[in-house]
């Protein structure tokens, strides 16, 4: 398995992957113009000069066993909201006392921000179902930790990546039909579709501009502000062990929490480190993330190593798959914290 830079001929691979997401994963449309748009976009990053607000890099996961079948995508984006507006909600609170009747209560809000404009994003990770094993989802995600601790100036230096939100398996999502449906008058799948392919107007024109208290939801709605999707747990897990942290922002629609960090605090990045790489027949430790620092070609792969003086020992076969000559410089950093 490697996961490398997205190419025009994926196109094909990237459609079918989006009807397997289902309804949530808003950065992964069914459609055919805006995922076209997406692999440009990369392409455009690739070859432009350093800006945050222009770098859009996709990257898909690749099984070489199977004829370079494509299992998986990720992507990040430079600074959200630079073409398209941005919103979430900031989950806050309101006080209301009266000492003359002696009632003090906390009310919970949700408050519409654009707060996290400008910010990096982590977005579009799905994994066919059948590959998420062997450490498959770990490398997926984590490999744009090595890209972005290689080129650092394309993109800003808070991150943050939302997390797909409570919603059954009719895509049914009970934030949703608690509040948005009221102001929207259309379903959830409509709403994330159209959010999906950049049309984001309708939110400001249509969303209450006012504090929204949840104590008016349904308290099914007010259970999941917050909350993940049953399947987007490992992946909150996974970040969470990197050094994201929820500071109250949730998504508008379904309520997922997005989550953020510091871009040199995320554990891949601020401890990857660049190796020499020394071709071995066979080698053997811990798992590790090893990156050809390529741009344009940029490719990660998992390796069995461990450093040494003279270099990281890897395999001929990984350091062909990475795309390098033997004697290379490769960026390499522990798949986990704990090895």
């Amino acid at each position: 398995m490697r996961v490398r830079s997205i190419r025009r001929d994926d196109l094909a691979a990237l459609i079918q992957l989006a009807r397997s997401t289902g309804v949530g994963v808003t950065t992964l449309p069914v459609n055919e113009e805006r995922l076209t748009r997406r692999i440009e976009s990369s392409l455009a990053a690739v070859a432009g000069a350093p800006n945050p607000a222009d770098s859009s890099f996709v990257f898909v996961l690749e099984d070489d066993a199977q004829q370079g079948h494509v299992a998986g995508i990720c992507g990040i984006e430079g600074a959200v909201g630079s073409t398209e507006p941005w919103y979430n909600y900031r989950v806050g609170l309101s006080v209301h006392s009266s000492r003359e009747i002696g009632v003090y209560r906390k009310l919970d809000t949700l408050f519409l921000t654009n707060d996290l404009t400008g910010a990096a994003e982590l977005c579009s990770l799905f994994l066919q179902p059948e590959y998420r094993r062997d450490s498959n989802g770990s490398l997926l995600s984590k490999s744009r930790f090595l890209f972005m601790a290689e080129f650092p100036e394309r993109f800003d230096e808070r991150v943050i990546a939302e997390m797909r939100g409570v919603s059954d398996e009719a895509g049914r999502s009970p934030f949703w039909e608690s509040l948005g449906r009221h102001f929207f008058k259309m379903e959830f799948s409509e709403a994330d579709y159209l959010t999906g392919i950049g049309q984001k107007s309708f939110i400001a024109e249509l969303m209450p501009q006012h504090p929204v208290y949840t104590a008016f939801l349904s308290e099914e709605a007010r259970a999941v502000i917050g909350q993940v999707h049953d399947n987007t747990r490992p992946a909150l897990a996974m970040l969470e062990g990197e050094g994201f942290r929820y500071n109250g922002y949730v998504d508008i629609f379904d309520a997922g929490p997005t989550i953020e960090s510091k871009l040199h605090d995320i554990r891949a990045v601020r401890d990857s480190r660049t190796y020499t790489a020394k071709p071995e027949d066979k080698t053997t430790g811990r798992s590790w993330l090893v990156a050809n620092r390529k741009l344009d070609d940029f490719r990660v792969c998992l390796a069995q190593t461990e450093p040494t003086p003279a270099g990281l020992p890897l395999e001929r076969a990984v350091i062909e798959r990475l795309g390098i000559e033997p004697g290379a410089s490769a960026r390499a950093v522990l798949l986990s914290a704990r090895g």
